[in-house]
């Protein structure tokens, strides 16, 4: 089981690197070449979606993941159609920080008969957008105000009220290509206050940011757009993950 592993690591201190994959940004063999990157560089997971898919290329993504790894494969939907049951698990996302009810629960409710068919272990997740300087691709497609990235107590309240309504993750994000990734002082203040597996992502596009986030208590980052110009970021984010984990079990 994924949130499992998600759970125990979180419990027990160890940080996981997610590899996000963007269906329509990708082509055969740049697949390849990120899916033998991550491979390498010990990601621990896949999370294969986006705010828009407008390409039929969710199903041969995830089969090229299945083939050729044997790392966890993830959706991270946009919506109710981005599905596809030869994943291993779904992030089933509720945009609580946002006040669009089809994404707090009306694309849940299309999308739960398909889900309860499929074979996809589901991981209810408080999905947090987090104002990052500049609109966002999901801001745009939410119809949604992201959180001011000044108010870390307004993203406490809505990390406490979200895992009080038994959502099992937090994923606090930033959103694709954002100028700024989320504040350390977020990221602490949340993982103070919630028990949940926390996840980070958005802008973190060096290694010194994504250092940061998993210092500051994000338990799993996510490294998207930054991959996808630049592999060489996998093996640079992996050595610290790689490092810390090591520390702590000397420890």
């Amino acid at each position: 089981m994924i949130f499992s592993l998600f759970e125990k690591r979180a419990r027990d201190g160890e940080k996981s690197l997610a590899l996000l994959i963007d269906p329509d940004d990708i082509n055969k063999s740049g697949l390849t070449a990120v899916i033998h990157s991550a491979i390498e560089n010990k990601v621990d997971y896949f999370f294969v979606g986006g705010s828009l898919i407008t390409t039929n290329n969710l199903a041969p993504v995830i089969e090229a993941i299945k083939s050729l790894s044997e790392i966890p494969c993830v959706l991270f939907p946009g919506n109710a159609i981005h599905i596809n049951s030869d994943a291993d698990a779904i992030l089933f996302l509720s945009l609580i920080s946002g006040r669009n009810p089809e994404l707090l629960i009306g694309q849940h409710v299309v999308a739960a008969p398909v889900i309860k068919r499929s074979k996809l272990e589901v991981i209810p997740t408080g999905y947090m957008l987090i104002h990052s300087g500049r609109p966002t691709s999901v801001s745009y497609m939410s119809n949604t105000q992201p959180i001011p990235n000044d108010k870390p107590s307004l993203a406490v309240s809505t990390a406490m009220a979200g895992e009080m309504l038994g959502l099992k993750c937090i994923y606090l994000d930033a959103g694709s290509g954002a100028l700024e990734s989320v504040p350390l002082k977020m990221i602490k203040a949340v993982k103070r206050n919630i028990q949940a597996p926390l996840i980070v992502g958005g802008g973190l596009n060096t290694v010194r940011k994504a250092k940061e986030a998993l210092d500051a208590g994000a338990d799993i980052i996510v490294i998207g757009n930054a991959a996808q110009k630049n592999l060489s970021i996998l093996a640079e984010v992996s050595d610290v993950i790689q490092c810390f984990n090591q520390t702590l079990n000397v420890n």
